[in-house]
C-alpha cells in the first residue's frame, strides 16, 4: 500500500531528526541519567529457583542489625567468581566439624542499633545462607558450631534445667563448644572464622600456626572442662563449682573453707593464694588466663606475691586465646620446646606450669563461644564506639560465663557488686585502690548480669552486706 506523498515526506523528515539527535549525542558524549541505568546487582529473576532464594540475596540497611533464625553454608568460591565487594553477606553457619557436629542454629534475639560498620566478606569465600532471616553485621557473626556437648551428670535441678525455665532462655545455646581442639583445626573452618580478629576468632592467624598448636591438644580431656570428673571416687550428684575472682570484696570475708569445698575451683589472672587462704580458698581446679595477662599479671602482683599459675596436679590451664602469641605459647608448654617467636620468645622451654606438664592439662576456649558471649550476654555500648574492635568480656567474665555452661552449680566469690566502691580493687592489695575500668571491657555491664543471674537463680554470688545481714538474721 503506497503512502501519499505529504506522509511520506513527513517520515523522511522524523529519520532525519532522529539520526541527526544520534549523531548530537554521539558527538558530545552525552550520558544517561542515573536512573536510566541497568544495575546489573537488581537484575530480575527468571528462574524459580531463583525466586525462592531473592529474599536470601537482599540486604535491608535499615534493619541489619535484627537477628533471625540462621543456618547457612560457606561455599569456597571459583577463581572466576566475581566479587561480591558491593553486597554483605548473611552471617555463616559453620560447615561440619566431624561427627559429632550439628548445624547452626541460632534463636532470635532483640538486638540494638549500632554504628558498627559491616566488614567485606572474605575474598576467599562465598556465603549462601539457606533461610531469608535478618542477622547482625558479619563483625558481630551471630551464628556458631554446634556439638554434642557430653553430660557429666543426671543433676535434677542444674543450670541447664532452670536457664530453659529464665529469662536467660532465648540467649543460651546449650550445645555450643566451649573449647577448641585438634579436631576444630579444619580449612573449612578457619576460613569460616577467619573473618574475626582477636578472641572472637581466627583472623590474623596463619592456618600452618593454627593447625601446628591445636594439633597437640589431641586428648578426650583436651576437649572437655571436666575430664577427671568420672575418676573422682566421692563425686557428687551435681557438679558444684566454686568461681573465684580477685575483687576487695573478699578481704576478710572467711570463705576460704567454703570455696574449697566445691568440686572445682576457677581462678583467673592475679590470683594471690599465699596468705589469704582463709579468705580464698587454696584449691585451684582451672586457671583462665591468656599470655597477655599472665605476663601483666606476673609484672603487677610479684610484690604481693604472685610468680605464675599456681601448679598442683589438680589444675588445669585455660588459654583465652587473643593473639598468635597464645597459640605459640600453648604449643610450647605442651611440647615443652622453646617458644619460636614474639614478646616471649626464648632459648629454654617455658616454665610458667612446671617442667613437666602434659598435654592433658591444657585447654582453650573457642572463639565461637567468646563471640557468643559478647553477642548474647555482654553486648556493650562500646560496640558503637571507636574502641569496638578490642572490646570483649572480661578473663574473669569469660571464667564466670563458662562454668554456667559446663557446671550444674556455680558460686561466685569476688566480682564486682554495686557497691563496689567500698572495696579495694584487689583482696590482697596493702593499701586502698579503687576499681580500674578499661576501654576493652565492660566491668558495669558484666555487674548488672551477675545481678540478673543472681535473681534468675541461676548463680550465687558472694555480696558481703548481704550475707552479713543474713547471718544477722539467723542469729537473732
Amino acid at each position: 500500500m503506497e503512502l501519499p506523498s505529504s506522509r511520506l515526506v513527513k517520515f523522511f523528515l522524523m529519520i532525519i531528526v532522529l539520526l541527526g539527535l544520534y549523531v548530537l549525542c554521539i558527538n558530545r558524549q552525552i550520558q544517561a541519567p542515573w536512573h536510566m541505568v541497568v544495575l546489573d546487582r537488581f537484575k530480575p529473576l527468571s528462574s524459580a529457583k531463583d525466586q525462592a532464594n531473592r529474599s536470601l540475596e537482599a540486604y535491608d540497611a535499615g534493619n541489619s542489625l535484627s537477628v533471625g533464625t540462621s543456618v547457612a553454608l560457606e561455599i569456597p568460591a571459583s577463581p572466576s567468581s566475581p566479587s561480591p565487594k558491593a553486597r554483605p553477606s548473611q552471617t555463616a553457619a559453620p560447615p561440619g566439624l566431624g561427627r559429632s557436629t550439628q548445624p547452626t542454629v541460632t534463636a532470635p534475639l532483640k538486638a540494638t542499633k549500632s554504628s558498627t560498620p559491616r566488614p567485606k566478606p572474605p575474598k576467599t569465600s562465598t556465603t549462601i545462607p539457606s533461610t531469608a532471616a535478618k542477622t547482625t553485621p558479619d563483625f558481630f557473626g551471630d551464628s556458631y558450631a554446634s556439638e554434642d556437648a557430653p553430660l557429666n551428670t543426671s543433676c535434677p535441678d542444674g543450670i541447664r534445667t532452670k536457664m530453659a525455665l529464665s529469662s536467660f532462655a532465648k540467649r543460651f545455646l546449650g550445645r555450643i563448644p566451649v573449647l577448641q581442639w585438634a579436631k576444630h583445626a579444619t580449612l573449612a573452618e578457619y576460613q569460616r572464622l577467619r573473618q574475626y580478629p582477636g578472641a572472637h576468632g581466627w583472623g590474623g592467624l596463619e592456618f600452618p600456626l593454627l593447625q601446628a598448636s591445636l594439633s597437640v591438644l589431641n586428648t578426650s580431656a583436651n576437649g572437655v572442662m571436666f575430664d577427671d570428673w568420672e575418676q573422682r571416687p566421692n563425686r557428687s550428684q551435681c557438679v558444684r563449682c566454686a568461681v573465684v575472682g580477685n575483687g576487695g570484696i573478699l578481704k576478710d570475708s572467711k570463705k576460704g573453707l567454703e570455696i574449697d569445698q566445691h568440686d572445682y575451683v576457677f581462678r583467673t589472672n592475679g590470683a594471690v593464694i599465699k596468705g589469704f587462704e582463709q579468705d580464698v580458698g587454696s584449691r585451684t581446679s582451672f586457671y583462665t588466663f591468656s599470655t597477655n595477662t599472665l605476663r601483666n599479671s606476673i609484672h603487677s602482683y610479684k610484690g604481693f606475691g604472685y610468680n605464675g599459675p599456681p601448679l598442683s596436679e589438680e589444675s588445669r590451664y585455660v588459654f583465652l586465646p587473643d593473639h598468635d602469641r597464645d597459640y605459640i605459647l600453648m604449643r610450647a608448654s605442651v611440647m615443652h620446646t622453646p617458644i619460636e617467636r614474639g614478646p616471649e620468645r626464648t632459648k629454654t622451654p617455658p616454665k610458667y606450669f612446671g617442667e613437666n606438664a602434659r598435654a592433658e592439662k591444657f585447654k582453650m576456649y573457642h572463639p565461637d563461644f567468646i563471640r557468643y558471649l559478647r553477642n548474647r550476654f555482654l553486648r556493650s555500648s562500646v560496640l558503637k564506639g571507636k574502641y569496638r574492635s578490642i572490646y570483649r568480656p572480661s578473663t574473669g567474665g569469660v571464667m564466670l560465663l563458662a562454668a554456667l555452661h559446663t557446671c550444674d552449680q556455680v558460686s561466685a566469690y569476688g566480682f564486682m557488686t554495686p557497691d563496689y566502691k567500698k572495696y579495694s580493687n584487689h583482696y590482697y592489695d596493702s593499701k586502698f585502690q579503687g576499681v580500674a575500668f578499661y576501654a576493652n571491657h565492660d566491668f558495669r555491664l558484666e555487674m548488672s548480669l551477675w545481678q540478673e543471674l543472681q535473681q534468675a537463680g541461676l548463680l550465687h554470688l558472694y555480696m558481703h552486706q548481704v550475707d552479713r545481714t543474713t547471718v544477722a538474721t539467723a542469729t537473732t
